[in-house]
């Protein structure tokens, strides 16, 4: 399953998420099946999204959806956006 996983730093998280929950990037019409959210536990202003989706190509399709997103209206709620495609190969739960 690939994940576009984005990591970025903000200076006030409820405004970020009031951004991020408006979804400017029209997450599901991208083939987002799911997300998480978490924070850094030593700078809760670090925080990491994981999007998961049945093809590569529609997570390339968000990625170059949120860079825009990114030069846009996103610089106003967040810095440093750094993102990458990664593959689950493995996940265990005990």
């Amino acid at each position: 399953m690939p994940t576009l996983r984005i990591e970025h730093s903000v200076a006030n998280y409820d405004a970020w998420k009031h951004a991020f929950d408006s979804d400017p990037a029209d997450r599901k019409g991208h083939g987002v099946r799911s997300y998480q959210i978490s924070r850094s536990v030593e700078d809760p202003g670090f925080v990491m999204i994981d999007l998961d989706f049945d093809t590569q190509a529609n997570a390339e399709a968000l990625l170059g959806v949120m860079q825009g997103v990114w030069a846009g209206p996103g610089k106003d709620v967040m810095r440093n956006p750094q993102a990458r495609i990664v593959d689950r190969v493995e996940d265990v739960h005990l």
